[in-house]
């Protein structure tokens, strides 16, 4: 049971990324292949890659926040004195944290309309819904990852320890 969860705490948003990235180039090749070898176009392969990149980008932000590597200004944390990096940190943490919550909030609201009105894509005829969910899954694994970082931060102000840039230990 451990290593189940040590593999969602550690490698999920990694490997889904990495299945997603591999899936998508495996259906554009395949279509290349269709389209200029067979003369054979399909009509799903690009709906297909376009909603797995939908996810990959989603997902990724997770493991962005996981790895603490999103877009930051180094410049401006430089301005304040070192002793108050780390609380303005733990702000932007915060602060994210508050952008995700509004996004599933607010995505949440979509989900629920396409699940109301049942609209399928136009090539593949699955539920938009399913799309829909994207940011959802997304922000929400990114929270937890915020908050994971959030405590890692605050446990490290004590003993003055933790590069703010670092991976999260677990």
């Amino acid at each position: 049971m451990m290593k189940i969860l040590d593999f969602l705490n550690n490698k999920l948003e990694m490997w889904i990324c990495v299945i997603l990235m591999s899936a998508i180039g495996i259906v554009l090749s395949f279509q290349v292949i269709m389209r200029y070898i067979f003369h054979s176009s399909l009509g799903w392969s690009e709906e297909l890659a376009r909603y797995m990149f939908v996810w990959l980008v989603f997902i990724g932000i997770s493991y962005g926040a996981k790895v603490m590597r999103h877009i930051k200004i180094d410049a401006f944390l430089f301005l304040f004195p070192k002793i108050l990096r780390p609380y303005i940190v733990i702000l932007g943490d915060v602060l994210s944290l508050v952008f995700a919550i509004a996004v599933i909030y607010l995505g949440w609201g979509m989900v629920q309309t396409q699940l109301m009105i049942g609209q399928l894509s136009p090539a593949m005829r699955i539920p938009m819904w399913i799309v829909y969910l994207a940011p959802i899954v997304g922000f929400g694994l990114a929270s937890i990852r915020l908050i994971q970082g959030i405590i890692y931060h605050i446990k490290h102000l004590k003993d003055g320890e933790g590069d703010p840039n670092a991976e999260i230990e677990q």
